[in-house]
């Protein structure tokens, strides 16, 4: 089976990948020199630097957070123009703090020679907070009563 080398086609891979848990399919999806911006104020927001960062620190460091076996990643659609596809999907869990993780996200993806050398990804960051970092000072609220 070849690999797809359309933009489209290789962000949704990449999602199914996710979905999957298939470890090389997701590492192969992206350039070497990639980058993931994550925004917000949480432990996790910054802009990951590299391939091996990105799979084996930012995706691979989020999974410790959730209840083995519970996650589930569903594409909702994607537009693609160019070498950019807009992806939306969801992902439910259960945290390892046992709150259920459920979030709709939303990643701006470049791709150029069949892999993905950019994303921007956008998500309800006071939902990731509370439920995957219940520590973090930005996941609680401030101000007296």
């Amino acid at each position: 089976m070849s690999t797809p080398t359309d933009p489209r086609s290789v962000v949704i891979r990449y999602v199914e990948a996710v979905r999957d848990g298939d470890a090389d399919v997701i590492r192969d999806s992206f350039a070497e020199d990639a980058t993931w911006d994550y925004p917000g104020d949480l432990p996790v927001s910054r802009v990951w630097q590299g391939r091996d960062a990105i799979v084996n620190d930012f995706l691979g460091g989020m999974g410790p957070a959730f209840v083995p076996g519970t996650m589930e990643i569903a594409l909702v659609s994607t537009v693609a123009e160019g070498d950019r596809v807009v992806a939306e999907w969801t992902a439910r869990a259960t945290t390892v703090h046992g709150d259920r993780y459920d979030n709709r996200c939303l990643g701006i993806y470049t791709v150029r020679d069949g892999r993905i050398t950019s994303v921007i990804e956008y998500a309800d960051t006071h939902h990731v907070a509370r439920t995957l970092f219940p520590d973090h000072a930005g996941s609680r609220p401030t101000g007296g009563a």
